[in-house]
């Protein structure tokens, strides 16, 4: 038996694609939401061979904002597939310079650790 999982994936001109993988040789029907929301317009083709299938997931407008939106592609027994996130705005700028920051100052530390035990020795 396989593992229905994804294979490939890639956001390109506002839609996220995806190639899924032992799904069998009929379509599989997926949805796809957001904090709850059902979205819209989610399509599987064939992907080319056999067991292998495109799946679409048009990215909304409104889904688009600062932080962290992730979206679940599951199957119709609520089994998670998969899932991609979008990451943008300003304060996600913020939280990775403070990430940055706080490791360059474990690296410095580190950094003076290792040439104060060089120079005991």
């Amino acid at each position: 038996m396989s593992i229905t999982h994804f294979i490939t994936s890639q956001i390109i001109s506002g839609v996220w694609e995806g190639t899924l993988a032992g799904a069998g040789t009929n379509a599989p029907a997926l949805t796809a939401s957001h904090e709850g929301r059902t979205l819209e317009g989610v399509t599987v083709s064939a992907g080319g061979a056999d067991g292998l299938w495109l799946v679409q997931v048009p990215i909304p407008a409104e889904l688009i904002s600062d932080g962290v939106q992730t979206v679940l592609i599951k199957d119709q027994a609520e089994d998670t597939l998969g899932s991609f996130a979008i990451l943008a705005g300003q304060v996600l700028a913020q939280d990775l310079r403070a990430e940055i920051a706080l490791l360059r100052a474990e690296l410095d530390m580190l950094k003076q650790s290792f040439r104060q035990h060089c120079n005991e020795n």
